[in-house]
């Protein structure tokens, strides 16, 4: 199809979506990046955030999380390879809560450099969800 890339995004749980898209937005570690049909290869590393995948011919937005992970992209695919990843309506706000209330009791807590790395990873990426929640419900209200 002309205009349009091949989109695969997987997780260790299984793949999330495969498809073709009119452009992607993804959270590289670097910041936001856009990828649109034939666009050079890159190979970049991923925060956790939100993928957006603009569908062809005008079609709407999908929206997914990520929890970090690696790109791959080719002139006509982007392969998202997830540590993990979920459709964005499928989140669960409450998991998310909790999750950053146990990071944050973590990181107050006197630990080890290895658990406070942990604690900040599982911090950030409750943050990512809770702010890609937010989005969705302001979008739908």
């Amino acid at each position: 199809m002309a205009g349009t890339i091949q989109v695969d995004i997987v997780s260790a749980e299984g793949e999330i979506y495969s498809g073709q898209a009119q452009m992607v937005y993804l959270p590289a570690a670097e910041g936001e990046i856009g990828v649109a049909p034939r666009h050079a290869p890159l190979l970049a590393l991923l925060k956790a955030g939100e993928v957006r995948v603009q569908l062809p011919e005008g079609g709407a937005e999908l929206s997914f999380y990520v929890g970090g992970g690696a790109l791959e992209v080719q002139p006509t695919r982007v392969t998202v390879l997830a540590d993990t990843a979920a459709r964005a309506h499928d989140l669960d706000e409450a998991a998310a809560l909790a999750a950053r209330q146990r990071a944050e009791e973590a990181l107050a807590a006197k630990v080890d450099r290895i658990e406070l790395a942990e604690a900040q990873a599982e911090l950030m990426r409750a943050a990512a969800q809770l702010k890609l929640i937010q989005k969705l419900r302001k979008h739908r209200g």
